[in-house]
Protein backbone atom coordinates (compact mmCIF):
# COMPACT_ATOMS: atom_id res chain seq x y z
CA UNK A 1 0.00 0.00 0.00
CA UNK A 2 1.24 3.46 -0.83
CA UNK A 3 1.07 6.41 1.53
CA UNK A 4 -1.94 8.55 0.61
CA UNK A 5 0.12 11.74 0.88
CA UNK A 6 2.59 10.26 -1.60
CA UNK A 7 -0.32 9.54 -3.97
CA UNK A 8 -1.60 13.12 -3.57
CA UNK A 9 1.83 14.52 -4.36
CA UNK A 10 2.54 12.11 -7.24
CA UNK A 11 -0.85 11.61 -8.86
CA UNK A 12 0.44 11.24 -12.43
CA UNK A 13 3.38 8.99 -11.52
CA UNK A 14 1.15 6.61 -9.57
CA UNK A 15 -1.38 6.48 -12.43
CA UNK A 16 1.41 5.75 -14.95
CA UNK A 17 2.63 2.94 -12.68
CA UNK A 18 -0.83 1.39 -12.47
CA UNK A 19 -1.26 1.62 -16.24
CA UNK A 20 2.18 0.12 -16.84
CA UNK A 21 1.44 -2.80 -14.54
CA UNK A 22 -1.94 -3.36 -16.15
CA UNK A 23 -3.87 -2.49 -12.98
CA UNK A 24 -7.32 -1.00 -13.56
CA UNK A 25 -7.61 1.80 -11.02
CA UNK A 26 -8.35 5.51 -11.41
CA UNK A 27 -6.13 7.66 -9.20
CA UNK A 28 -8.35 10.68 -9.90
CA UNK A 29 -11.37 8.79 -8.53
CA UNK A 30 -9.34 7.64 -5.54
CA UNK A 31 -8.28 11.20 -4.70
CA UNK A 32 -11.85 12.46 -5.12
CA UNK A 33 -12.89 9.80 -2.60
CA UNK A 34 -10.02 10.86 -0.36
CA UNK A 35 -11.26 14.47 -0.44
CA UNK A 36 -14.84 13.38 0.32
CA UNK A 37 -13.54 11.13 3.12
CA UNK A 38 -11.64 13.98 4.75
CA UNK A 39 -14.58 16.36 4.44
CA UNK A 40 -16.97 13.77 5.89
CA UNK A 41 -14.52 13.02 8.69
CA UNK A 42 -14.33 16.72 9.59
CA UNK A 43 -18.12 16.95 9.61
CA UNK A 44 -18.37 13.82 11.78
CA UNK A 45 -15.80 15.17 14.24
CA UNK A 46 -17.64 18.52 14.36
CA UNK A 47 -20.91 16.78 15.20
CA UNK A 48 -19.19 14.64 17.85
CA UNK A 49 -17.73 17.73 19.48
CA UNK A 50 -21.15 19.44 19.50
CA UNK A 51 -22.79 16.34 20.95
CA UNK A 52 -20.17 16.14 23.69
CA UNK A 53 -20.62 19.82 24.49
CA UNK A 54 -24.37 19.39 24.87
CA UNK A 55 -23.89 16.25 26.96
CA UNK A 56 -21.60 18.22 29.26
CA UNK A 57 -24.20 20.99 29.65
CA UNK A 58 -26.92 18.50 30.39
CA UNK A 59 -24.83 16.95 33.17
CA UNK A 60 -24.34 20.33 34.87
CA UNK A 61 -27.98 20.71 35.81
CA UNK A 62 -31.53 20.05 34.82
CA UNK A 63 -31.54 20.29 31.00
CA UNK A 64 -33.97 22.59 29.22
CA UNK A 65 -36.35 21.09 26.69
CA UNK A 66 -34.63 22.95 23.86
CA UNK A 67 -31.29 21.47 24.86
CA UNK A 68 -32.75 17.98 24.96
CA UNK A 69 -34.26 18.45 21.52
CA UNK A 70 -30.97 19.77 20.15
CA UNK A 71 -29.25 16.71 21.61
CA UNK A 72 -31.69 14.38 19.85
CA UNK A 73 -31.22 16.25 16.60
CA UNK A 74 -27.42 16.08 16.87
CA UNK A 75 -27.53 12.37 17.67
CA UNK A 76 -29.48 11.68 14.46
CA UNK A 77 -27.20 13.93 12.43
CA UNK A 78 -24.13 12.20 13.85
CA UNK A 79 -25.47 8.73 13.12
CA UNK A 80 -26.21 9.77 9.53
CA UNK A 81 -22.73 11.32 9.16
CA UNK A 82 -21.02 8.22 10.59
CA UNK A 83 -22.92 6.00 8.14
CA UNK A 84 -21.85 8.16 5.21
CA UNK A 85 -18.25 8.16 6.47
CA UNK A 86 -18.27 4.37 6.78
CA UNK A 87 -19.55 3.94 3.23
CA UNK A 88 -16.98 6.35 1.80
CA UNK A 89 -14.13 4.76 3.78
CA UNK A 90 -15.14 1.28 2.64
CA UNK A 91 -14.97 2.28 -1.04
CA UNK A 92 -11.79 4.28 -0.41
CA UNK A 93 -10.07 1.30 1.26
CA UNK A 94 -11.07 -1.01 -1.60
CA UNK A 95 -9.49 1.35 -4.13
CA UNK A 96 -6.37 1.86 -2.00
CA UNK A 97 -5.80 -1.90 -2.01
CA UNK A 98 -5.80 -1.84 -5.82
CA UNK A 99 -3.01 0.74 -6.13
CA UNK A 100 0.24 -1.06 -7.04
CA UNK A 101 3.70 -0.31 -5.74
CA UNK A 102 5.74 2.31 -7.59
CA UNK A 103 8.48 0.79 -9.73
CA UNK A 104 12.22 1.27 -9.56
CA UNK A 105 13.60 3.56 -12.25
CA UNK A 106 15.40 0.64 -13.94
CA UNK A 107 12.15 -1.18 -14.75
CA UNK A 108 11.11 -0.92 -18.41
CA UNK A 109 7.53 0.21 -19.04
CA UNK A 110 6.06 -2.21 -21.58
CA UNK A 111 3.07 -4.57 -21.82
CA UNK A 112 3.34 -8.28 -21.07
CA UNK A 113 6.81 -9.75 -21.43
CA UNK A 114 8.00 -7.04 -23.84
CA UNK A 115 9.77 -5.13 -21.09
CA UNK A 116 11.70 -8.13 -19.75
CA UNK A 117 15.39 -7.41 -20.31
CA UNK A 118 18.19 -9.99 -20.22
CA UNK A 119 20.76 -8.70 -17.71
CA UNK A 120 23.29 -11.50 -18.14
CA UNK A 121 23.65 -15.08 -19.39
CA UNK A 122 25.65 -17.52 -17.28
CA UNK A 123 27.18 -20.94 -17.99
CA UNK A 124 27.28 -23.03 -21.13
CA UNK A 125 24.43 -24.83 -22.80
CA UNK A 126 24.76 -28.58 -22.30
CA UNK A 127 25.65 -30.65 -25.34
CA UNK A 128 24.73 -34.30 -25.87
CA UNK A 129 25.98 -36.99 -28.26
CA UNK A 130 22.76 -38.97 -27.93
CA UNK A 131 19.04 -38.41 -28.32
CA UNK A 132 17.90 -36.69 -25.13
CA UNK A 133 14.67 -37.34 -23.27
CA UNK A 134 12.50 -34.97 -21.29
CA UNK A 135 12.03 -35.27 -17.53
CA UNK A 136 8.70 -37.05 -17.83
CA UNK A 137 10.07 -39.80 -20.07
CA UNK A 138 13.06 -40.36 -17.80
CA UNK A 139 10.92 -40.11 -14.67
CA UNK A 140 8.44 -42.70 -15.93
CA UNK A 141 11.18 -45.09 -17.06
CA UNK A 142 12.83 -44.89 -13.63
CA UNK A 143 9.48 -44.97 -11.78
CA UNK A 144 10.30 -41.59 -10.22
CA UNK A 145 7.34 -39.60 -11.54
CA UNK A 146 3.76 -40.83 -11.69
CA UNK A 147 1.24 -38.30 -12.98
CA UNK A 148 -1.26 -40.90 -14.24
CA UNK A 149 -2.02 -42.27 -10.78
CA UNK A 150 -2.06 -38.77 -9.28
CA UNK A 151 -4.64 -37.70 -11.85
CA UNK A 152 -6.92 -40.43 -10.51
CA UNK A 153 -6.35 -39.54 -6.85
CA UNK A 154 -6.25 -35.75 -7.12
CA UNK A 155 -6.81 -34.54 -10.68
CA UNK A 156 -4.64 -33.00 -13.36
CA UNK A 157 -1.38 -31.18 -12.53
CA UNK A 158 -0.69 -33.41 -9.53
CA UNK A 159 2.00 -36.08 -9.28
CA UNK A 160 3.66 -38.73 -7.16
CA UNK A 161 7.44 -38.59 -6.73
CA UNK A 162 9.08 -41.87 -5.75
CA UNK A 163 12.44 -43.40 -5.04
CA UNK A 164 15.71 -41.63 -5.76
CA UNK A 165 14.09 -38.42 -6.99
CA UNK A 166 12.57 -37.90 -3.53
CA UNK A 167 16.00 -38.36 -1.98
CA UNK A 168 17.40 -35.86 -4.47
CA UNK A 169 14.74 -33.33 -3.48
CA UNK A 170 15.64 -33.75 0.19
CA UNK A 171 19.32 -33.37 -0.70
CA UNK A 172 18.49 -30.04 -2.34
CA UNK A 173 16.65 -28.89 0.77
CA UNK A 174 19.48 -29.91 3.11
CA UNK A 175 22.18 -28.34 0.94
CA UNK A 176 20.39 -25.03 0.48
CA UNK A 177 19.40 -24.81 4.16
CA UNK A 178 23.04 -25.28 5.11
CA UNK A 179 24.20 -22.71 2.57
CA UNK A 180 21.72 -20.07 3.70
CA UNK A 181 22.20 -20.64 7.42
CA UNK A 182 25.91 -20.03 6.82
CA UNK A 183 24.92 -16.74 5.15
CA UNK A 184 22.94 -15.57 8.19
CA UNK A 185 19.43 -16.77 7.32
CA UNK A 186 17.26 -18.27 10.05
CA UNK A 187 15.40 -21.41 8.88
CA UNK A 188 11.63 -21.40 9.40
CA UNK A 189 8.97 -24.02 8.82
CA UNK A 190 5.80 -22.04 8.19
CA UNK A 191 2.02 -22.60 8.30
CA UNK A 192 0.62 -23.00 4.80
CA UNK A 193 -2.88 -21.84 5.74
CA UNK A 194 -3.33 -18.12 6.43
CA UNK A 195 -6.09 -15.62 7.08
CA UNK A 196 -7.41 -13.28 4.42
CA UNK A 197 -5.71 -10.33 6.15
CA UNK A 198 -2.31 -11.85 5.35
CA UNK A 199 -3.19 -12.31 1.69
CA UNK A 200 -4.28 -8.66 1.55
CA UNK A 201 -1.31 -7.53 3.60
CA UNK A 202 1.20 -9.11 1.23
CA UNK A 203 -0.58 -7.82 -1.87
CA UNK A 204 -1.77 -11.16 -3.24
CA UNK A 205 -5.35 -9.99 -2.69
CA UNK A 206 -7.21 -8.59 -4.47
CA UNK A 207 -4.99 -8.90 -7.59
CA UNK A 208 -4.22 -12.65 -7.50
CA UNK A 209 -7.25 -13.93 -5.64
CA UNK A 210 -8.18 -16.20 -8.53
CA UNK A 211 -4.87 -18.09 -8.14
CA UNK A 212 -5.37 -18.96 -4.45
CA UNK A 213 -7.21 -21.96 -2.99
CA UNK A 214 -9.86 -20.99 -0.42
CA UNK A 215 -10.47 -23.43 2.45
CA UNK A 216 -13.99 -23.80 3.92
CA UNK A 217 -15.37 -20.35 3.03
CA UNK A 218 -17.80 -19.16 5.68
CA UNK A 219 -16.32 -21.52 8.29
CA UNK A 220 -12.52 -21.54 8.54
CA UNK A 221 -12.03 -18.76 5.96
CA UNK A 222 -8.41 -19.72 5.39
CA UNK A 223 -6.28 -19.75 2.25
CA UNK A 224 -3.50 -22.05 1.03
CA UNK A 225 -0.34 -20.09 0.35
CA UNK A 226 1.37 -20.05 -3.04
CA UNK A 227 4.64 -19.09 -1.36
CA UNK A 228 5.95 -18.93 2.21
CA UNK A 229 6.49 -15.21 1.61
CA UNK A 230 2.97 -14.74 2.97
CA UNK A 231 3.37 -16.29 6.45
CA UNK A 232 6.99 -15.06 6.68
CA UNK A 233 5.72 -11.49 6.35
CA UNK A 234 3.67 -12.09 9.48
CA UNK A 235 6.67 -13.05 11.62
CA UNK A 236 6.99 -9.48 12.88
CA UNK A 237 3.36 -8.61 13.36
CA UNK A 238 3.92 -9.40 17.03
CA UNK A 239 7.70 -9.51 17.47
CA UNK A 240 8.71 -5.86 17.07
CA UNK A 241 11.86 -4.82 15.25
CA UNK A 242 14.62 -2.47 16.35
CA UNK A 243 16.95 -0.73 13.91
CA UNK A 244 19.81 -2.84 15.23
CA UNK A 245 17.91 -6.02 14.26
CA UNK A 246 17.99 -5.12 10.56
CA UNK A 247 18.42 -6.80 8.20
CA UNK A 248 16.45 -9.75 9.56
CA UNK A 249 16.88 -12.70 7.19
CA UNK A 250 14.82 -15.90 7.05
CA UNK A 251 14.55 -18.91 4.78
CA UNK A 252 11.13 -20.53 4.86
CA UNK A 253 10.32 -24.09 3.85
CA UNK A 254 6.80 -24.98 2.84
CA UNK A 255 4.55 -26.80 0.47
CA UNK A 256 2.98 -24.27 -1.91
CA UNK A 257 -0.33 -24.41 -3.75
CA UNK A 258 -1.38 -22.62 -6.91
CA UNK A 259 -4.55 -22.97 -8.94
CA UNK A 260 -2.82 -22.06 -12.22
CA UNK A 261 -6.20 -20.69 -13.23
CA UNK A 262 -4.94 -18.92 -16.35
CA UNK A 263 -2.75 -21.72 -17.65
CA UNK A 264 -5.28 -24.05 -19.28
CA UNK A 265 -3.48 -26.06 -21.96
CA UNK A 266 -0.01 -24.76 -21.02
CA UNK A 267 2.79 -27.08 -19.88
CA UNK A 268 0.46 -30.03 -19.39
CA UNK A 269 3.23 -32.62 -19.74
CA UNK A 270 5.20 -33.62 -16.66
CA UNK A 271 5.63 -31.61 -13.48
CA UNK A 272 6.65 -28.16 -14.73
CA UNK A 273 3.35 -26.39 -14.00
CA UNK A 274 1.62 -28.05 -11.07
CA UNK A 275 -0.82 -27.25 -8.29
CA UNK A 276 1.49 -28.32 -5.45
CA UNK A 277 5.25 -28.18 -4.91
CA UNK A 278 7.80 -27.63 -2.16
CA UNK A 279 9.79 -24.45 -1.93
CA UNK A 280 12.59 -22.73 -0.03
CA UNK A 281 12.02 -18.99 0.07
CA UNK A 282 14.45 -16.30 1.21
CA UNK A 283 12.79 -13.41 3.02
CA UNK A 284 14.27 -10.26 4.49
CA UNK A 285 13.08 -7.36 6.65
CA UNK A 286 15.47 -4.56 5.71
CA UNK A 287 16.28 -0.96 6.53
CA UNK A 288 15.05 1.33 3.72
CA UNK A 289 18.60 2.63 3.21
CA UNK A 290 20.01 -0.84 2.46
CA UNK A 291 17.18 -2.76 0.77
CA UNK A 292 18.46 -2.27 -2.78
CA UNK A 293 21.88 -3.61 -1.83
CA UNK A 294 20.20 -6.61 -0.19
CA UNK A 295 18.12 -7.16 -3.33
CA UNK A 296 21.34 -7.58 -5.30
CA UNK A 297 22.79 -9.84 -2.59
CA UNK A 298 19.75 -12.13 -2.74
CA UNK A 299 20.06 -12.33 -6.52
CA UNK A 300 23.71 -13.31 -6.11
CA UNK A 301 22.67 -16.15 -3.80
CA UNK A 302 20.20 -17.42 -6.40
CA UNK A 303 22.91 -17.27 -9.07
CA UNK A 304 25.34 -19.10 -6.79
CA UNK A 305 22.82 -21.92 -6.27
CA UNK A 306 22.06 -22.30 -9.98
CA UNK A 307 25.71 -22.15 -11.00
CA UNK A 308 26.74 -24.76 -8.43
CA UNK A 309 23.98 -27.04 -9.74
CA UNK A 310 25.64 -26.78 -13.15
CA UNK A 311 22.87 -24.94 -15.00
CA UNK A 312 23.02 -22.63 -17.98
CA UNK A 313 20.67 -19.73 -17.26
CA UNK A 314 19.88 -16.08 -17.82
CA UNK A 315 18.94 -13.27 -15.44
CA UNK A 316 15.98 -11.10 -16.41
CA UNK A 317 15.03 -7.64 -15.12
CA UNK A 318 11.25 -7.97 -15.24
CA UNK A 319 9.35 -5.22 -17.05
CA UNK A 320 6.25 -3.44 -15.81
CA UNK A 321 3.69 -5.59 -17.58
CA UNK A 322 4.98 -8.77 -15.94
CA UNK A 323 5.92 -7.34 -12.56
CA UNK A 324 2.82 -7.72 -10.38
CA UNK A 325 1.33 -5.25 -7.93
CA UNK A 326 3.62 -5.51 -4.86
CA UNK A 327 7.11 -5.49 -6.39
CA UNK A 328 9.12 -2.35 -7.11
CA UNK A 329 11.64 -4.46 -9.01
CA UNK A 330 12.03 -8.16 -9.71
CA UNK A 331 14.69 -10.38 -11.21
CA UNK A 332 13.88 -13.79 -12.66
CA UNK A 333 16.48 -16.47 -13.28
CA UNK A 334 15.49 -18.62 -16.25
CA UNK A 335 17.19 -22.00 -16.68
CA UNK A 336 17.86 -23.60 -20.05
CA UNK A 337 15.80 -26.75 -20.65
CA UNK A 338 17.43 -28.68 -23.51
CA UNK A 339 14.34 -30.67 -24.49
CA UNK A 340 12.33 -27.47 -24.91
CA UNK A 341 15.30 -25.54 -26.32
CA UNK A 342 14.36 -22.44 -24.38
CA UNK A 343 14.78 -20.73 -21.04
CA UNK A 344 12.13 -21.26 -18.36
CA UNK A 345 11.62 -19.42 -15.09
CA UNK A 346 13.21 -21.14 -12.10
CA UNK A 347 13.63 -18.43 -9.45
CA UNK A 348 12.56 -14.86 -8.80
CA UNK A 349 13.78 -12.15 -6.45
CA UNK A 350 11.76 -9.03 -5.54
CA UNK A 351 12.18 -5.85 -3.56
CA UNK A 352 8.72 -4.86 -2.35
CA UNK A 353 10.04 -1.74 -0.52
CA UNK A 354 7.52 -0.65 2.16
CA UNK A 355 4.43 -1.80 0.23
CA UNK A 356 3.72 -4.87 2.38
CA UNK A 357 4.88 -3.21 5.59
CA UNK A 358 2.32 -0.41 5.17
CA UNK A 359 -0.48 -2.89 4.55
CA UNK A 360 0.47 -4.98 7.60
CA UNK A 361 1.70 -2.18 9.88
CA UNK A 362 5.22 -3.62 10.33
CA UNK A 363 7.67 -0.98 11.53
CA UNK A 364 11.06 -0.78 13.20
CA UNK A 365 12.15 1.59 15.96
CA UNK A 366 15.18 3.62 14.93
CA UNK A 367 18.01 4.72 17.20
CA UNK A 368 16.20 8.00 17.99
CA UNK A 369 13.12 6.11 19.18
CA UNK A 370 11.00 6.93 16.12
CA UNK A 371 8.99 4.32 14.23
CA UNK A 372 9.28 3.76 10.46
CA UNK A 373 8.14 1.14 7.97
CA UNK A 374 10.61 -1.61 7.03
CA UNK A 375 11.30 -2.78 3.51
CA UNK A 376 10.59 -6.43 2.68
CA UNK A 377 12.27 -8.61 0.07
CA UNK A 378 11.72 -12.16 -1.12
CA UNK A 379 13.61 -14.57 -3.36
CA UNK A 380 13.29 -18.19 -4.45
CA UNK A 381 16.09 -20.39 -3.16
CA UNK A 382 14.56 -23.58 -4.59
CA UNK A 383 11.26 -24.57 -6.20
CA UNK A 384 11.31 -28.36 -6.01
CA UNK A 385 9.65 -29.59 -9.18
CA UNK A 386 11.26 -27.15 -11.60
CA UNK A 387 14.69 -27.61 -10.02
CA UNK A 388 14.34 -31.38 -10.31
CA UNK A 389 13.33 -31.01 -13.94
CA UNK A 390 16.41 -28.91 -14.64
CA UNK A 391 18.69 -31.48 -12.98
CA UNK A 392 17.11 -34.44 -14.77
CA UNK A 393 17.19 -32.86 -18.22
CA UNK A 394 20.56 -31.12 -18.04
CA UNK A 395 22.43 -33.95 -16.32
CA UNK A 396 20.95 -36.99 -18.07
CA UNK A 397 23.24 -39.71 -19.38
CA UNK A 398 23.12 -41.89 -22.48
CA UNK A 399 22.15 -44.86 -20.29
CA UNK A 400 19.07 -43.01 -19.03
CA UNK A 401 20.51 -42.16 -15.61
CA UNK A 402 21.01 -38.73 -14.07
CA UNK A 403 24.36 -37.43 -12.82
CA UNK A 404 24.02 -35.88 -9.38
CA UNK A 405 25.49 -32.36 -9.15
CA UNK A 406 28.77 -32.42 -7.19
CA UNK A 407 27.41 -30.22 -4.38
CA UNK A 408 24.55 -32.64 -3.67
CA UNK A 409 26.58 -35.85 -3.52
CA UNK A 410 27.48 -35.55 0.21
CA UNK A 411 23.71 -35.48 0.89
CA UNK A 412 23.14 -38.56 -1.33
CA UNK A 413 25.58 -40.89 0.39
CA UNK A 414 28.38 -40.01 -2.03
CA UNK A 415 26.52 -41.40 -5.05
CA UNK A 416 27.44 -39.95 -8.44
CA UNK A 417 24.31 -41.00 -10.34
CA UNK A 418 20.75 -42.05 -9.81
Amino acid sequence: MLDIQYIRDNRDKVQRTADAKGVSVSIDELLELDERRREQLQETERLRASRNEIASKMKSGRPEAALVEEGRHLKAELANSETKLGEIESTYNEKMLLVPNVMHESVVHAPGEEGNIVVETIGKKPSFDFDIKDHQEIGEAKDWIDTETAAKTSGSRFYFLKGDIVLLEQALVAWIFEKLVNKGFTPVSVPTLVREEMMEGTGFFPADRNEIYAINPGEDDLFLVGTSEVPLTGLHLVHKLQEGDLPKKYVGYSTCYRREAGSYGKDTRGIFRVHQFNKLEMYCFAHPDTSWDIHEEMLQIEKEILSELGFHYQVINIGSGDLGAPAAKKYDCEVWLPTQEKYRELTSCSNVTDFQARRTGIKYTNNEGNRAFVHTLNGTAMASTRTLIAIIENHQTKEGNVTIPQVLRPYMGGREQI
